[in-house]
């Protein structure tokens, strides 16, 4: 089962809707150096700056995937 319900935002700035809390992922992605923010008990609030590249939109993608996956997969267990 998928852990995100939905993905919504405006621009840059989106959140990330979970099925669970999000303070485990929250840490997990500080800990790749990706900063993201709590909306609520189970919602990722990213707002990169304007000037951010391509190249590091990919590696917040793949840190906030490579997140998702490792902790769903030690949550349904």
């Amino acid at each position: 089962r998928a852990q995100v319900r939905e993905v919504r935002g405006l621009g840059l700035l989106f959140g990330i809707e979970l099925r669970g809390k999000g303070a485990p992922i929250l840490k997990a992605l500080q800990s790749k150096g990706v900063l993201a923010l709590p909306a609520g008990l189970n919602v990722l609030r990213l707002l990169p700056p304007l000037v951010i590249s391509q190249a590091d939109l990919e590696q917040v993608a793949e840190a906030i995937e490579a997140v998702l996956t490792e902790l769903g997969t030690s949550d349904s267990a």
